[in-house]
């Protein structure tokens, strides 16, 4: 068997081709993708070959952790049945190509307990419960504060902005300084660094993944305060110490999102009460992945780029 994919050659090349998938075992399911998103994240870096060693990275590479599709055949093992919409986190499951990712094709084989029954009705956007549900992970539990100071209203700073406001937090402010970024805020407030005379925020939540900016950060915060790493970072991260020591300031590193982050993140989707279908700024057909990937990457207007997989096989 197999299927369309897009495929990672090397850093900048990138086209819709065809790879081989493995056999699925008796716990296994194939599904049909319709809609897969870009990540501007940890995808560009592979694209541009910045990404540091990472356990499974290698070339020829699918790239895609955020996909949805429809499962079209289940293993005697598998518990979720033909017919279901699931959300796929991506797979491991093609011959010649590394799949590190691997929710980038028209088909991928992966097993039943990866995947995440989701709405119908959710479409396209049930793409994005991945990077939801990282925000969401960012946030919760009773040793984490909610952020009052997110830094970057792309996808993931809005998200962390809408979960803050759906946990019944006070509004936080967000920082951007791309004028194509500023718009789209709902209960509230983007603005500049410069703009921003506050000096006494208690949880600063850095969604730009400038690590340059963590001295910046420290003087932003009230005594005690925390710094909370959700981008991701490919240079070593470092602070003057004596700020961070006068304001005890603490670090923490947000990581990927666990299965209770899913759950819970698909409960607020679904019943109406996280909105992700605004997000979508770009919809390209798979078969123009090189050009979508370009505009992913090089566009700042593009928030989420999803590719769209009807009429590829």
């Amino acid at each position: 068997m197999d299927t369309a994919a897009v495929i990672l050659k090397a850093p900048g090349q990138i086209a819709l081709d065809r790879v081989t998938l493995i056999e699925p075992t008796a716990a296994d399911i194939v599904v049909e993708i319709s809609h897969s998103g870009i990540s501007t994240g940890t995808e560009k870096l592979f694209w541009s070959g910045e990404m540091p060693p990472f356990p499974g990275m290698g070339y020829p590479l699918v790239p895609g952790y955020e996909a949805t599709g429809e499962v079209v055949e289940a293993g005697p093992d598998a518990n979720i049945p033909v017919g279901a919409r699931v959300f796929v986190p991506g797979a491991s499951c093609y011959e010649g190509a590394h799949g590190l990712f691997g929710g980038s094709a028209r088909r991928i084989v992966t097993a039943a307990s990866r995947v995440t029954r989701i709405d119908s009705g959710l479409g396209a956007s049930g793409a994005l419960l991945a990077l939801a549900a990282t925000a969401r992970h960012a946030m919760a539990g009773p040793d984490k504060t909610a952020p009052d100071l997110i830094v970057g209203h792309g996808v993931l700073g809005r998200l962390l902005a809408r979960l803050t406001i759906a946990a019944g937090c006070p509004a936080p402010t967000v920082w951007e300084i791309d004028p194509e970024r500023m718009s789209g805020a709902s209960g509230y407030e983007v603005t500049t660094p410069d703009a921003d005379t506050r000096r006494d925020y208690r949880a600063i939540y850095d969604a730009s993944g400038q690590g340059a900016l963590l001295n910046d950060f420290v003087g932003r915060l009230t005594r005690g305060g925390e710094v909370v790493l959700a981008g991701f970072y490919t240079q070593p991260l470092s602070f003057a110490f004596p700020p961070a020591f006068m304001k005890e300031a603490r670090f923490r590193i947000a990581a990927e999102w666990a299965p209770d982050d899913m759950i819970a993140t698909r409960s607020l989707v679904e019943s109406g009460t996280l909105r992700l279908d605004d997000l979508i700024t770009h919809t390209m057909a798979a078969s123009d992945a090189s050009e979508a990937y370009r505009t992913a990457f090089g566009d700042p207007a593009c928030l989420k780029m999803i590719l769209d997989w009807k009429g590829a096989s």
